[in-house]
């Protein structure tokens, strides 16, 4: 699925239930590859499946209520698709460590370190390259969509989501600490040059010929001060979404590592609120124009013009292959691998409306963040 023949993905999964009937693991892989239609094969020896479920070994149940989720989404039997998300999503919790103070701190520690002060002592040495092109955000909230828009573009390479310049930044400095920001105590403008010349080293042995290479990694919201800083001249597109179908879009999605917040409605309201205040930081300390901010139900509502005005912010001419995206062989491995081999749609646009009586600790957690009717995100 990850190089986008889905069709090839659905034969393969059909193959080996022909072979095995009871080969749960291709059933579950076969409800991710397309919507689920009220009737389906599939789903019913899924819901069947469920009979099973008290007496069935945990991490056998996980992926099952995950599945079983999305079939009654997508066959609108949204009561039933929550009860399945909260449950796979309680049995994930209690499988992980995570500590939603430790992403206060950090937030807070960000803000802290770049203050107006530093970034202005600090700016005016840095790495020229313009070879990167970030794309960050939440999780979830279209960054996805958006690289496989500029990566249809013949000049740019799709790099996906790339650890390098939060492994750059975890590592310690000689006589300082490890971990992003203690790491940056002390840095001087070469240093920070030096930074960006090892990131951009990194990215083009991953291509040598492309004119551009995209970094689509999430969590690159918590470095924008640090990208502006080490690399003056690469693109940001920071992407934004209604903050309640981002959470509940992640809420309702097995991921393969991390993301460890999205598994209880507080804790990811709690850890969207920790990246809304970063935003509103980076929109305080750098320059206008720093980042560019592209809007997810835009995107969607007006494609061309969202797709050309994107393009134009990255420094590259329009080519139309960029206006059909999803026909673009490359490969995707993310929890949207599916939706951008599809041609836009507007489905998931207010989707959480259907899920609103179940909400109540998100949109708590949310506050403020929760949009008025009518209103983008």
């Amino acid at each position: 699925m990850e190089q986008g023949r889905l069709e090839e993905a659905e034969a393969s999964f059909r193959h080996a239930l022909g072979l095995d009937a009871n080969n749960l693991g291709a059933r579950l892989a076969l409800t991710q590859v397309k919507k689920v239609e009220p009737g389906d094969e599939n789903m019913a020896a899924l819901v069947s499946e469920a009979g099973k479920l008290d007496t069935m070994l945990e991490t056998k149940a996980l992926p099952l209520h995950f599945a079983l989720g999305k079939c009654y989404d997508d066959t609108k039997q949204y009561d039933l698709a929550f009860s399945h998300y909260l449950e796979g999503c309680r049995l994930k919790r209690k499988r992980i460590q995570y500590n939603p103070a430790d992403n206060d701190k950090a937030c807070e520690n960000i803000r802290a370190f770049f203050s107006r002060e530093t970034v202005d002592k600090l700016r005016g040495k840095a790495c020229q390259s313009d070879l990167p092109i970030f794309i960050l955000g939440m999780p979830r909230s279209g960054t996805t969509l958006t690289e496989q828009i500029i990566a249809s573009h013949p000049l740019v390479y799709g790099g996906g989501e790339l650890p390098d310049l939060l492994d750059l930044v975890n590592q310690p400095r000689a006589g300082q600490s490890a971990g992003y920001p203690r790491s940056l105590n002390g840095i001087t403008r070469e240093e920070l040059k030096a930074l960006g010349e090892k990131y951009v080293a990194g990215l083009r042995a991953r291509n040598p010929e492309a004119r551009r290479i995209t970094d689509k990694m999430p969590a690159n919201f918590n470095c924008v001060g640090l990208i502006h800083l080490m690399l003056p001249n690469a693109k940001i597109v920071h992407v934004k979404r209604n903050p309640v179908d981002t959470c509940l879009s992640g809420f309702s999605r097995l991921f393969n590592k991390s993301q460890h917040q999205s598994y209880d409605l507080a804790e990811i309201g709690r850890y969207c609120r920790n990246y809304a205040l970063l935003m509103d930081h980076w929109r305080q300390v750098l320059p206008d124009g720093a980042f560019y901010e592209l809007q997810y139900e835009e995107l969607v509502a007006d494609h061309e013009n969202q797709a050309r005005a994107l393009l134009d912010y990255c420094g590259l001419e329009w080519d139309k292959a960029c206006l059909e995206s999803h026909k673009t062989e490359r490969h995707i491995r993310t929890a949207s691998v599916t939706q951008v081999r599809q041609p836009i749609y507007k489905t998931s646009v207010d989707r959480w409306r259907k899920y609103e009586k179940h909400l109540g600790p998100l949109l708590e957690a949310l506050g403020d963040l929760v949009p008025a009717p009518g209103a983008e995100g």
